[in-house]
């Protein structure tokens, strides 16, 4: 797969926040969880590439500013 995959913000926001509810403690843990679970996300999630990897994840949490986020 190619390292320049695109995917949708809300995809990957909504796979990180399922994975974590469902016990995932980390990047690779969020990753595995979408994929054991990609027939069924599918349903309602556009995954124009599949499954981000766990490095894209880290890649946008680290780029979001909890400081911007509204409360």
């Amino acid at each position: 797969m190619s390292r320049t995959q695109k995917h949708l913000l809300t995809d990957i926001l909504v796979i990180a926040i399922l994975a974590v509810i469902a016990g995932a403690e980390g990047w690779e843990d969020i990753e595995n969880c979408g994929l054991s679970k990609q027939p069924w996300l599918s349903e309602f999630l556009e995954l124009p590439n599949g499954i981000p990897s766990d490095d894209t994840f880290c890649r946008v949490f680290e780029r979001i500013n909890p400081i911007d986020l509204p409360t």
